[in-house]
């Protein structure tokens, strides 16, 4: 049974991560971190110190903090020899870039995921398959107004994913809303005709699955893996 801790175990999406972890049978809540130290989530006491929550013999990090907090959970966790699993946005292209570094040297894997939702990496496949296909596309991603980072994440990775194929790189719209989970429609023009590939979150659950699978499959990568695109060009090859 994997041992996980979960930073940032009291935010939004850490709720969603600690609930996920315990629920899961061969996974096992074994540290929380927080910034509001003292507070219990599943019968479990949140560290306030992180080097006291990475020395309680994890294995895998869930890092759901913002930045630039997630900056020292992944450096903690890699230099106790923990992969970590990082759904902190805002990590800029000289961080992930470091990361890369620091997981090589350290010979631990990790993962980077702008998106747990499955359905949010099934859009990105199908964006970067329509860009072979349409001549522009354009983003529009709309998210809560307490997101901290504009464009988010997985608007850049999905403008990442089209520009790879040798498309204009999209242009990213951005709308922070309250009433808003996380949003994005790509929208592909052509001659007389436009397509427009949407995915909605409705709720934060829907993020759960994602992370259960990737903290079951950090320790079997090698390196730092960016999006859970693996693990599901496994479900689709299965």
């Amino acid at each position: 049974m994997l041992r996980v801790g979960v930073a940032g175990a009291l935010g939004r999406l850490g709720r969603v991560a600690v609930a996920a972890v315990e629920a899961a049978d061969d996974l096992h809540l074994a540290a929380a971190f927080a910034r509001r130290g003292g507070e219990r989530v599943f019968g479990v006491e949140t560290d306030d110190d992180l080097d006291a929550f990475v020395a309680r013999g994890l294995d895998v990090v869930v890092d759901c903090t913002v930045y630039p907090v997630t900056l020292d959970v992944a450096r903690a966790a890699l230099d106790a020899g923990i992969a970590p699993v990082i759904g902190a946005t805002g990590w800029t292209d000289e961080d992930v870039l470091v990361l890369s570094d620091r997981c090589d040297e350290a010979g631990v894997p990790a993962m980077l995921v702008p998106n747990f939702s499955f359905g949010a990496v099934l859009m990105m496949r199908f964006a970067a398959q329509a860009a072979r296909v349409f001549p522009r596309a354009e983003i529009v991603e709309l998210h809560h107004d307490r997101k901290r980072d504009a464009p988010s994440g997985t608007a850049k990775l999905t403008a990442r994913r089209i520009h790879e194929t040798g498309a204009p790189l999209p242009a990213i719209h951005s709308v922070r809303l309250p009433g808003l989970v996380a949003h994005q429609e790509t929208i592909f023009g052509g001659v007389g005709e436009t397509l427009t590939l949407r995915h909605d979150s409705l709720a934060r659950e829907s993020f759960g699955p994602g992370i259960v699978a990737a903290v079951r499959a950090v320790r079997g990568q090698r390196g730092l893996v960016i999006g859970l695109d693996a693990l599901v060009e496994g479900m689709l090859a299965s």
